[in-house]
């Protein structure tokens, strides 16, 4: 191994926080997109989720990556206060 000078404590658990944060960009980029072509009306609800996945452009594509997305972010959510709640960081008192 290549011997880095790098703090013990930095390892890959440490890219959760940066992990949430393109998580986060994407589901406000993609709800926005969405959110142009999508009809709350009851009766329209879902001929316009129609529309989105047949009609525009890569459509199908948004709507998988902000479902996935949504999905892949609380589990990063929970494994990045799980490691917080692990090593006890709550208790820091630098942090807040």
């Amino acid at each position: 191994f290549i011997d880095l000078p790098a703090p013990s404590n930095l390892s890959s658990w440490w890219n959760f926080g940066s992990l949430l944060g393109i998580c986060l960009i994407v589901q406000i980029a993609t709800g926005l997109f969405l959110a142009m072509h999508y009809t709350a009306d009851t009766s329209m609800a879902f001929s316009s989720v129609a529309h989105i996945c047949l009609d525009v452009n890569n459509g199908w594509l948004l709507r998988n990556l902000h479902a996935n997305g949504a999905s892949f972010f609380f589990i990063c959510i929970y494994l990045h206060i799980g490691r917080g709640m692990y090593y006890g960081s709550f208790l820091f008192k630098e942090t807040w």
